[in-house]
């Protein structure tokens, strides 16, 4: 089951520390639900960037990656 990291209407930094503290823990795959580009792309850099794979999909108005080892 996937470890999810809703960081849905929070603002840079917190999506992306609140998926290093996932990644911490070790439990993948990770799912996480923003809301913005921007948020999106600084959590799917910071991803790949640690050796992990990162898929996107947009849901509406969100997005959801989920990040696997």
């Amino acid at each position: 089951m996937a470890q999810l990291v809703d960081a849905r209407g929070l603002s840079c930094p917190q999506p992306v520390l609140l998926t290093k503290k996932a990644i911490a823990a070790g439990q993948f795959p990770i799912e996480v639900l923003v809301d913005t580009v921007t948020s999106r792309e600084n959590v799917r850099r910071m991803a790949e960037a640690s050796g992990y794979r990162v898929e996107v999909v947009q849901v509406g108005e969100e997005f959801k990656l989920t990040i696997r080892t």
